[in-house]
């Protein structure tokens, strides 16, 4: 008797592909995955990644935009409510940073949303970002930043607007290395750690460093605001005269 195989539906296909390519990604990196990997590993020929996608630069943004869009959603939200609670009153720090990092553990917990292989997606591509990154992360994130951006505002008052450009930097940075992974981790580790590999335990540990950083001492400054840097030049003149 001849069997009568299923045809997939063409959502179906589409989230495979999306699926096959993410996973791939993660391992791989961009440069290193061809259309025909995905395709081998989807078990789909190219004509579809072609009628669903169009270009492989097409199939990265759709990997990003379908996660990173409810991710983003629910950091903002998240800060909504926290704000909503505070009425009217600045947030701490540590609040602000929650914001941001436990819809990430919620997003690492599901794996409809992507779980720790997205999220390691994430940090990769903050890492390797090539020309097709640096259009889509700049538009999914301009929303947060500024959002997060206005409440460390109100939180720090005393941090000039550079001097927390730099901070916010060096926060998503440590975001996004945290992400890729635990690599660097264990090249550091001289003993067995605890909570490795448990993504709530890293968080108890990130967001009180990421505060330290947000909240320190501006460099120079002895506690005040620092010299602006244009007039850097100027006062050591004056001071060498």
């Amino acid at each position: 008797m001849t069997m009568i195989r299923k045809k997939q539906a063409p959502a179906e296909t589409r989230e495979r592909i999306l699926s096959t390519a993410e996973a791939l990604f993660m391992e791989r990196g961009y440069a290193g995955t061809s259309l025909r990997m995905i395709t081998a590993k989807a078990r789909v020929n190219l004509a579809a990644v072609n009628y669903h996608f169009g270009t492989k630069e097409a199939l990265i943004r759709e990997v990003f935009e379908r996660r990173l869009g409810p991710l983003n959603s629910a950091r903002i939200a998240h800060l909504d409510r926290l704000e909503a609670q505070a009425r009217g009153r600045a947030l701490g720090v540590e609040q602000i940073i929650e914001a941001i990092v436990v819809p990430a553990l919620q997003v690492n917990r599901d794996p409809l949303a992507g779980g720790a292989v997205f999220l390691r997606l994430l940090g990769r591509a903050f890492s390797e970002p090539g020309e097709t990154m640096r259009d889509i992360l700049p538009a999914q994130y301009r929303q947060v930043v500024v959002r997060f951006k206005e409440a460390l505002v109100r939180a720090l008052p005393q941090v000039s607007d550079q001097e927390l450009t730099w901070r916010m930097h060096f926060m998503f940075g440590a975001l996004s290395y945290t992400m890729a992974g635990n690599d660097a981790l264990k090249l550091v580790a001289t003993c067995n750690l605890e909570g490795g590999d448990d993504p709530e335990s890293i968080i108890r540990r990130l967001i009180p460093f990421l505060a330290a950083g947000l909240k320190a001492p501006v460099p120079g400054s002895n506690g005040k605001r620092a010299t602006p840097a244009g007039r850097i030049g100027s006062v050591a003149g004056r001071k060498a005269a």
